[in-house]
């Protein structure tokens, strides 16, 4: 299954979600692939890659349609694969985005999912952490995915764009990708104690009462010192309450995912 993590919404959570994701669903067994398709890089440096030091990464794959096991890393982590980003993949968007319109039959927001069809079948879960954007290198993803992650922040305007990414995944239904659809939804930044926390938790249960997820992921400085070791949580503190948290949510992921296939 191919899963898109998105939210035009920086500070969501988005990346955190997408590794600890990642790391979980390993640790369960799962073999899988996390694409980091940010070009600032995140997902790559929270598993202790040196971007610096990198001889390819997904721009190869996508612009200069190098092989995507050419460019695949083992993580060092049981069953966690990584295709890892780089600075240059800011180049990506913006040659994608002019291809775009050359070839307005929609070719260039296929181009992830091209290089994914040789290597599709290899892993049991392919995680794409995308941009905070709703720009080209999302479109590819979501272009490409069987569905989408939405992590939402549980603070005040935590709704703020998601009716614009909900017209986004819409229009690539329509257009691109019928088969996408919202996989789900996780409240992340929980905080137990404020109403304000609790409010935007039952707000988005009333719209998605469906896609939301039983796991609320809480905040915590254990999650936001991880990356800075290139440690999953899972890694750097395992008995935490973002790696409980996590975890639940990767047998969440893993029980839906089953449910549909």
């Amino acid at each position: 299954m191919i899963i898109g993590i998105a939210n035009q919404k920086g500070g969501v959570g988005k990346t955190t979600t997408a590794v600890s994701l990642a790391c979980g669903l390993a640790e369960q067994g799962r073999k899988v692939l996390l694409i980091d398709s940010d070009p600032q890089g995140n997902a790559s440096s929270s598993l202790g890659v040196n971007r610096t030091e990198l001889e390819f990464s997904l721009y190869d794959a996508l612009i200069d349609e190098r092989p995507l096991n050419e460019v695949t890393l083992d993580s060092g982590r049981p069953n966690l694969y990584l295709v890892p980003a780089k600075v240059e993949l800011a180049g990506a968007e913006a040659e994608l985005s002019a291809a775009s319109h050359n070839r307005p039959e929609g070719k260039p927001a296929f181009r992830l999912k091209s290089v994914l069809a040789p290597v599709a079948d290899e892993y049991e879960f392919i995680l794409i952490d995308c941009p905070p954007t709703l720009g080209q290198l999302t479109i590819n993803a979501l272009s490409a995915a069987d569905g989408v992650i939405i992590p939402i922040q549980c603070e005040y305007l935590a709704l703020e764009g998601l009716t614009q990414l909900k017209n986004t995944i819409d229009m690539i239904v329509s257009g691109l990708n019928p088969k996408l659809q919202i996989f789900g939804i996780v409240m992340t930044m929980y905080d137990g104690r404020t109403r304000l926390a609790l409010d935007v938790v039952e707000e988005v249960k009333q719209y998605f009462p469906e896609q939301i997820f039983n796991t609320v992921v809480p905040r915590s400085v254990r999650l936001s010192e991880a990356p800075s070791y290139g440690r999953s949580i899972f890694e750097y503190d395992p008995s935490s309450r973002g790696a409980l948290a996590y975890r639940a949510l990767s047998r969440e992921v893993e029980q839906r995912a089953l449910a549909i296939a």
